[in-house]
């Protein structure tokens, strides 16, 4: 891709993220993200065929920041509950960045058709890591998709509801507690 070209391009993300998180996926054109990022209609289109496109692009970066996330609740000295409790306040947080994101990646989780799939596959993979990594502390029914539906319901109440994170770590406590196999287990 041509320097120029590449600019272009960053530009769109750029400014797409911006609106995205500030007014949510299905409030935005395509109109405009192209005047905001003062390139043609044509330039944004030979870019993003459709702004599914263009959103896929925006989230690139949450594979490399779930990741950090995970890596870094598993490398926390305590709990199990605590490094469980450090990841879905991750989590819960990363789909919310972006007004609306958090109803529609959960929606997704499951179906390989959606313009989401590899954003999914990237969060179903992080909880089956939490999963692994945690193994007899948690209850031995737990899954990796159970684990993304339901961070992802409390998260999309959070987007909806407007609510401050200090409201929304309370509801993940409750959910860790229901995820660990004893409270014995759990202070491992």
């Amino acid at each position: 891709m041509r320097a120029d070209a590449r600019r272009n391009r960053d530009r769109i993300v750029e400014v797409a993220r911006a609106l995205f998180r500030a007014k949510g996926f299905d409030a935005v054109s395509m109109d405009e993200v192209a005047k905001g990022a003062e390139v043609g209609a044509g330039t944004l289109y030979r870019h993003f065929a459709t702004k599914d496109e263009l959103y896929d692009a925006v989230l690139e970066a949450w594979a490399e920041r779930v990741n950090a996330a995970v890596d870094r609740a598993l490398a926390l000295e305590g709990s199990a509950r605590e490094r469980l409790l450090s990841w879905l306040t991750d989590y819960a947080a990363m789909l919310t960045e972006h007004k609306g994101a958090a109803a529609r990646i959960t929606a997704a989780l499951g179906d390989p058709d959606s313009p989401f799939a590899t954003k999914c596959q990237t969060y179903l993979a992080a909880n089956q890591r939490i999963v692994e990594a945690l193994g007899a502390a948690l209850r031995p029914d737990v899954e990796a998709m159970q684990l993304s539906r339901l961070v992802g319901g409390v998260a999309a109440v959070a987007d909806n509801s407007e609510l401050p994170a200090d409201a929304v770590k309370p509801m993940l406590g409750i959910i860790a507690d229901g995820l660990l196999a004893t409270e014995v287990e759990a202070t491992r």
